[in-house]
């Protein structure tokens, strides 16, 4: 069997070396984007053909040369109040699937996000037929949203398209979420929201390298898959761990979910009002993503992907833990 020729976009962020590692390792040929000098020397060091480049500006096409499967990862982050978000990926999205479509790519997996259905209520173990929200929840919501929207569009007889759902990714070499909460923690800044007892999903780094190796093999083209670890749990009981991990003391304080979302709508307005100068100490997409329910229901991807995790919630809590200790030895 020929082992595919695979581009990745965001190959130096946190799922792009994680894609990395998985595909080299099947024995895939892999070349990643890369912005910097510096994330450039990552992925060769992880053992892929770095290209310098952006995916807002550079001519994408040649650099995708050869390629015969695209993963696209990179996304700009931004949770603020902002729209930075809105144009950066769905810009980026769109320019990304022109350039494989020209560049002759016969496969392509669109990494997504459950903030496409977040508008700030709860969403519970919602299937991917839920519909997008009439007012999202931030600019990364309706960018992620209208990215997706780009990727299928971009589906055609000679390039497959794929888009993947993931919640909440986590686990070794995260550079993203868990400095995030170790930051919080430090600063006396993290509070439980109403106690912290609703539910959440998750989704392994690991877990979803595997759903993107399903979804090259099996996936159908024009469709979306939610991927997550399975069984939910407490936001509570998830962070908890998580910062447990890493030998962090948990807190204890908490605040009302009414409040924050009050505190949460007046910053937005205080944003706009000040033509973006100021900004408050949490926005409705963060509000969104951490102070409500969000589960989602896999058995599309159990059942068309044969997905199943492959790094129980446990496994993955150890590795961290091993991690952690290596990291202060």
């Amino acid at each position: 069997m020929k082992h595919p020729h695979i581009f990745i976009t965001g190959a130096g962020g946190y799922v792009g070396r994680n894609l990395i590692r998985h595909f080299t390792a099947t024995g895939a040929r892999v070349t990643g984007l890369a912005r910097s000098d510096t994330s450039a020397a990552t992925i060769a060091q992880l053992g892929a053909m770095p290209v310098r480049g952006d995916m807002l500006t550079t001519d994408l096409a040649p650099l995708m040369a050869g390629a015969t499967t695209l993963i696209h990862a990179a996304a700009d982050l931004d949770h603020g109040p902002g729209d930075r978000a809105l144009r950066s990926n769905a810009e980026g999205t769109r320019r990304v699937f022109a350039a494989a479509a020209e560049a002759g790519i016969s496969t392509a997996v669109h990494i997504s996000s459950d903030s496409v259905l977040q508008d700030g209520r709860p969403l519970r173990n919602v299937a991917e037929t839920h519909p997008l929200p009439r007012r999202p929840a931030g600019a990364y919501s309706a960018g992620k949203a209208e990215a997706e929207r780009l990727a299928l569009a971009a589906a055609s007889p000679k390039l497959r398209v794929i888009v993947l759902r993931p919640r909440m990714i986590w686990g070794r070499d995260d550079t993203t979420a868990m400095p995030t909460l170790i930051a919080m923690v430090r600063s006396g800044r993290l509070a439980w929201i109403s106690g912290g007892d609703y539910l959440s999903s998750t989704t392994h780094i690991a877990n979803l390298c595997h759903a993107v190796d399903l979804a090259l093999q099996h996936g159908r083209s024009g469709e979306i898959y939610h991927i997550t670890d399975g069984p939910p749990r407490s936001f509570r009981e998830m962070v908890s761990a998580l910062l447990s991990s890493q030998g962090l003391q948990v807190p204890t304080e908490s605040m009302p979910r009414s409040l924050l979302r009050i505190i949460a709508g007046a910053g937005e307005m205080m944003h706009r009002g000040s033509g973006g100068r100021l900004k408050g100490p949490v926005s409705r997409q963060e509000f969104a993503t951490s102070a409500v329910e969000v589960t989602l229901d896999i058995s599309k991807a159990q059942r068309e992907l044969c997905y199943k995790p492959i790094i129980s919630w446990q496994e993955g809590l150890a590795e961290l833990a091993l991690m952690s200790v290596k990291q202060g030895a």
